[in-house]
Parts: C-alpha cells; sequence; structure tokens
C-alpha cells in the first residue's frame, strides 16, 4: 500500500479510470500541455491523447456545457475547474441543466459528469483564489457534492464520483495537495458516495467535519485528550447526500456536537447539520451544537494574518471543544 500525497492520489485516479473506461475524458484549462495549474493532471495528455484530454478556452460556461453534451453522447467526462473560484459562469449550466436532466426525463436519461474543483485556504492566494463554495451545491437536489480529506478517500471518491450516472461535484482543497500523505490501496474499491468516517473515536463529544478541517480537527482532538477530552471526529466525505444516519448516530452517542468548515457561517453547511439533528435527535444533546467556521465576510483575505484570522484553526478548535467538555 504506497504513501502518497493527496494531489498523487487524485492523479492515480485519473490515470486509473481513463485506463479502465475508454469513455472517461478529461477537459478543462490548461490539463492537457501544462497538466493542469496544480499538476493533477500531469502525464494524461501522453498517455491518452489530445481526443481525452482537451485544453479548453478560458470559459467554465463553455466546459460545463461541453461536459454535459459529451455525456449526452456516451462519454464521462471529467470537467476540472481550475479554481472553485471560477465556477460561478457555469452555475447555469450545472443546477439548471445538469442538474435536472433525470428529473425532467423521468429518469430516462443521466448525465454522468464529474467536474473537479480546487477549493479553500490556506495558500495566499487572496479573494479569487481561497473560496470555499460547496453550500451553494449543496442546496441543488440532483447534483452529489464530495470534499475528501485523505489521499485513500480522495482516490476512492474520484473513482465512485466518475462511475456515478448523475452529476458530481468533487472539490478538493489546494492546502491538501502536497501537505496530505498516506496510505493508498493501490487495486482497491472505490469509496461509497454518500457514506460518512469515523476518523477518530472519543466520548465525550464529536466534530463533524470534511476537507481540511479534518485535519484541523484531528490535531485540536490531539491537543484536549491531554487534558482528559476525548473528542470522536466524523469526517462526512460527502456533503451532498448527507450521510443523515452517521450525523444522527455521532449526536445520540456522544450528545455534544461541533461542527467545523472553512465556508462562511451563515447558510454553511453547519446549520443545516445543526437542523437535522435538533429534528430528529434533540433529546439526546447534552449542550447546544456549536460552530467553528469561515466568518462572514465578502472573501479570503490576501494578507497572511487576516488570511490566518479567518481560517479555523486547531486551537479555536480545542477552545470549543473545551467549552463543549465543560459544559
Amino acid at each position: 500500500m504506497p504513501v502518497q500525497t493527496y494531489l498523487e492520489a487524485i492523479r492515480g485516479a485519473l490515470f486509473e479510470e481513463m485506463g479502465r473506461d475508454a469513455r472517461v475524458i478529461v477537459l478543462g484549462e490548461d490539463v492537457a500541455v501544462r497538466g493542469g495549474v496544480f499538476g493533477a493532471t500531469r502525464g494524461l495528455l501522453d498517455a491518452y491523447g489530445e481526443q481525452r484530454v482537451i485544453d479548453t478556452p478560458l470559459a467554465e460556461v463553455g466546459i460545463a456545457g461541453v461536459a454535459i453534451g459529451a455525456a449526452a453522447n456516451g462519454l464521462l467526462p471529467v470537467a476540472e475547474m481550475q479554481f472553485a473560484d471560477y465556477i460561478h459562469p457555469a452555475f447555469d449550466q450545472i443546477v439548471n441543466e445538469a442538474s435536472r436532466i433525470r428529473y425532467r426525463s423521468n429518469g430516462a436519461w443521466g448525465c454522468p459528469i464529474v467536474i473537479r474543483a480546487p477549493f479553500g485556504g490556506g495558500v495566499h492566494g487572496g479573494l479569487y483564489h481561497s473560496q470555499s463554495v460547496e453550500a451553494f451545491y449543496c442546496h441543488v437536489p440532483g447534483v452529489k457534492v464530495v470534499a475528501p480529506s485523505t489521499p485513500a478517500d480522495a482516490r476512492g471518491l474520484l473513482l465512485a464520483a466518475i462511475r456515478d450516472p448523475d452529476p458530481v461535484l468533487y472539490f478538493e482543497h489546494k492546502g491538501a495537495y502536497r501537505r496530505i500523505k498516506g496510505d493508498v490501496p493501490a487495486d482497491g474499491d472505490a469509496v461509497p458516495l454518500g457514506r460518512a468516517d469515523i476518523k477518530r473515536a472519543g466520548t465525550h463529544l464529536t466534530a463533524i467535519c470534511y476537507g481540511l478541517m479534518v485535519h484541523t480537527c484531528l490535531e485540536a482532538a490531539e491537543r484536549v485528550a491531554a487534558e482528559g477530552i476525548e473528542a470522536a471526529v466524523l469526517d462526512l466525505r460527502t456533503l451532498q447526500p448527507l450521510d443523515r444516519d452517521a450525523v444522527l448516530t455521532a449526536a445520540r452517542q456522544s450528545g455534544k456536537i461541533l461542527v467545523v468548515h472553512e465556508d462562511t457561517r451563515t447558510g454553511g453547511l453547519a446549520g443545516e447539520i445543526a437542523a437535522t439533528i435538533c429534528e430528529a435527535a434533540f433529546e439526546y444533546l447534552d449542550a447546544p451544537i456549536m460552530r467553528v467556521t469561515g466568518p462572514d465576510v465578502p472573501a479570503m483575505p490576501y494578507s497572511p494574518p487576516l488570511e490566518a484570522a479567518f481560517l479555523p484553526n486547531a486551537e479555536r478548535v480545542a477552545d470549543a471543544m473545551r467549552q463543549l467538555a465543560r459544559y
């Protein structure tokens, strides 16, 4: 079981699926000759040729539209939005077209596309290269949304996304690309969409999180463990559909819930998780549900001190864990 970076696991999954199924194509800005701005598609052009690895114009609405059309004609497109911040011009294609094809055809047609989008801050990208946009799409029935935290999950979820008969938005955290390493099975199965995963067991409270924040929560849990507080960490992995069973089980078992995400607070996924728990497991709660999130400001600052102030960190999460444990 080789150790790979998060980025290597994504690249490996693309190689794997393109070799397994000739219908898989990759398209996006700079994905072919350059191999992607982060190197995620490096080597694909040499291996599979220009008919399957396609550089597109700088037009996200066109990338999404071409992917939808290719899927309608029997291909399995994996489209890359160079940054999640750039996905907004494609919003109409994703929300009004891709998400509704199965519904409008009464189940006769699907739209098997994957849209990969690097998201998140901590890389000094400023306003237009640091956004977390996942909550917009979690609101859209007909679209699945995933955000892996580990190399093994990055590989397994991408395999599952490509094989899914409906559109999947695959958000990969830029801060994890080279920083996060782990064992990746060379021939392991796909990771089923819609299933969360316990990354750390604990009895006093549960932190629910996804993406890079999983590692922030794990670090915080180690800090408070030295003080006798055992925090579980539940990695959602798939954001839409939400693994309600895992979320409710966590609430019933620990009675204290902390939701952590990098996205801004208002309208973020934490609010939906809190509502889900209050509706179905309120009587099990021993404390108010707490949130640690990004602040409600228009965009990620470029200034390193301000960027650090925006992002949830291990100490902020640990402080929230301490408050919950004392309640």
